[in-house]
């Protein structure tokens, strides 16, 4: 999203690396998640001067999450699939050690930050406990400085698409559905261009999104509080109870007794916000409303794109035979000129 100066230097980036990859054709795919400033124009700009460029262009802005499922949505015709930022962030260098390893036999390859220099100290804080809180309350796996860059399978990103749950965390999602999966770790890189969209706040409500996504022990956290308070509550009348029948007198303190009342109606709202958080997800998810809409797309479709991609390997095979051609009268004709000679 708004990525208007970021665009055009990623696709000079990648231009250097593609001729690296070896035995495959590359094509792009950009997702406009509903930007506000030039990028779209940019994206048909790349367009005009690249015919292996697509692009979707959503209706509004739906989301990171929404736009990567689009764009495995929309490229369900390819073998492998990479997912990187435009901001290059996601070091493109690493794509030829990524396909190396799918070769190697692994069905992905993914990339997590080994430092996170360059990030407020404070949000590199939050997303370290994160991570830690995540492996203590949850069974699924999910690696601590995961990124979003990883090149799949088309069998990964098949079984990535079957989960058509709205509320989205992918971190989560791709330990769910689990296959073989290779880690490279590298240092934190800055942005090329442009400015972050992450703000604190909504890092946190992502991070809400994981927990309740992939775990229930808040659940239990809320049930574990009202078994710990019952107890409480039934050791207090009794010792009450028992005060009254030796000493005859009634139990004063009305000051702490509406601070116990108060304090326990607020742990009652706590609990009630958790359940009802769950509740809310499961709300929007029986909406079954559409992940993401798409406003505007490059006009080319799947198919038609393969079709694209194949004539260019043809145009490609068929220079290298004409220049195998050119080749061989170059030989037979000195071949020629040796035996006049003679």
């Amino acid at each position: 999203m708004n990525e208007e100066e970021a665009v055009p230097i990623f696709c000079r980036e990648i231009d250097r690396v593609r001729g690296q990859l070896q035995g495959v054709d590359t094509r792009l795919l950009f997702v406009d998640d509903g930007s506000t400033d030039k990028t779209l124009a940019v994206l048909k700009a790349e367009r005009a001067k690249d015919e292996t460029v697509r692009y979707l262009s959503f209706s509004r802005n739906f989301g990171k999450e929404a736009a990567i499922f689009a764009g495995l949505e929309a490229t369900k015709d390819s073998t492998y699939v990479a997912i990187m930022d435009v901001d290059l962030q996601d070091p493109p260098q690493l794509l030829p050690e990524m396909l190396a390893g799918i070769r190697e036999g692994y069905d992905c390859v993914a990339t997590r930050r080994s430092t996170r220099k360059g990030e407020p100290p404070i949000r590199s804080f939050f997303a370290h406990r994160f991570y830690r809180l995540m492996a203590r309350i949850s069974n699924t796996p999910i690696m601590d400085g995961a990124r979003d860059y990883r090149l799949m399978t088309r069998q990964v990103a098949d079984a990535i698409i079957s989960m058509r749950e709205y509320n989205r965390f992918l971190k989560g999602i791709y330990g769910w559905v689990g296959f073989r999966t290779k880690w490279l770790s590298y240092e934190n890189v800055p942005r090329s261009a442009g400015r972050t969209k992450w703000s604190f706040w909504k890092l946190f409500r992502y991070s809400i999104e994981g927990i309740v996504g992939f775990s229930t022990a808040p659940l239990s956290f809320v049930s574990s509080i009202g078994i710990v308070f019952c107890m409480v509550s039934f050791i207090a009348l009794m010792v009450f109870f028992i005060r009254a029948l030796i000493w005859g007198d009634p139990v004063p303190g009305w000051p702490s007794l509406v601070c116990i009342i108060s304090f326990l109606g607020g742990v009652q709202l706590l609990c009630l916000g958790i359940v009802g958080l769950y509740l809310s997800k499961t709300y929007l998810e029986t909406k079954n409303r559409p992940i993401y809409i798409i406003r505007e797309t490059s006009g080319e479709t799947p198919e038609e794109e393969k079709k694209t991609a194949d004539g260019l390997q043809q145009k490609r095979t068929a220079g290298s035979a004409q220049q195998d051609k050119a080749a061989g009268g170059l030989q037979t004709d000195q071949r020629k000129e040796g035996t006049d000679a003679r």
